[in-house]
């Protein structure tokens, strides 16, 4: 394809941060290789492949030990890059798939087995052109025991989907804070509305990640290292530890114009996660809980 783009840094910096004994990367993705795995007819980008082989590689280069791969919108439905990639990880990854509401209990047994533990709801529009609301429901009363739903939407539309997050029967894990401004401060509106959701159930979770995207500099942000971030995010995680897990968003989809350097990223965690314990439950103890629990 002409229009493949390569997201990722070519040359990642050593974290200055050393994150703890058997830390998870819970929020990364592999694409393609392309040739094996094709992208979705619907997709709205073709990236460069990047297969577990660099997954892998970037995962140690950082000091990680596991990984959570989210299954990416470019592969639509069909999770076989993902399953393919955990079953290469010799039990170090776990995943989350994209399914068609339709989807039978046999193949969601089968996606399981497959070390799936839950399923992505996406509401980015410039991403995916279909949201049904219900058909998401009904497929999330569905799933197999342990699993749950992430989801991915952005602030301004935190509102319309309060009842619809409330009516999911599994626990919830919200992507990259539902991208509030973070501009705004830890007292600011975007962020005291994803607070009260926070507060509506003791089971939705959430991810404190994506620095380069929530804090960029093309969106008037402070760019890297990111300091608005740092400041607004870490009440969030000091308030609600128990609830939240962290990824790098590796290999950064549509983040050509402005790649993070992945080092600077895990050296971000020690700005929102201050302490040992926080660190610990961030990265060890929560993503354990929520992926390799069952």
């Amino acid at each position: 394809m002409s229009d493949r783009i390569v997201s990722w840094h070519p040359a990642p910096a050593k974290p200055t941060y050393k994150p703890p004994p058997g830390a998870v990367d819970a929020h990364c993705h592999v694409f393609g290789p392309a040739a094996k795995f094709p992208f979705s007819p619907k997709a709205k980008y073709h990236p460069e492949d990047a297969g577990p082989e660099k997954l892998f590689a970037l995962r140690d280069h950082l000091g990680f030990a596991r990984s959570v791969i989210v299954q990416a919108s470019c592969h639509g439905t069909d999770n076989s890059a993902t399953l393919d990639a955990i079953a290469r990880s010799n039990g170090t990854a776990r995943g989350v798939a994209v399914v068609n509401p339709a989807i039978s209990a046999t193949e969601l047994e089968a996606l399981h087995e497959g070390g799936i533990r839950g399923i992505r709801f996406n509401f980015l529009k410039r991403l995916v052109d279909d949201a049904p609301k219900d058909k998401f429901l009904e497929v999330a009363a569905r799933l197999p025991s342990s699993w749950h739903v992430v989801i991915y939407f952005e602030a301004d539309i935190l509102a319309e989907l309060r009842s619809f997050i409330a009516a999911i029967p599994v626990p919830v894990v919200v992507d990259h804070l539902g991208r509030p401004d973070v501009s705004q401060g830890a007292d600011g509106p975007e962020m005291r509305a994803f607070r009260s959701l926070l507060d509506s159930r003791e089971d939705i979770w959430f991810k404190p990640t994506c620095p380069d995207r929530l804090d960029a500099r093309k969106n008037g942000g402070t760019g890297d290292p990111w300091d608005a971030f740092a400041s607004a995010v870490a009440p969030l995680v000091q308030d609600y530890p128990d609830r939240c897990i962290w990824g790098t968003d590796w290999p950064h989809p549509n983040m050509q114009d402005e790649i993070p350097d992945d080092g600077h990223l895990v050296d971000m965690i020690p700005r929102i996660a201050p302490t040992e314990l926080l660190q610990r439950k961030l990265l060890v103890d929560n993503p354990m809980r929520l992926y390799w629990s069952a």
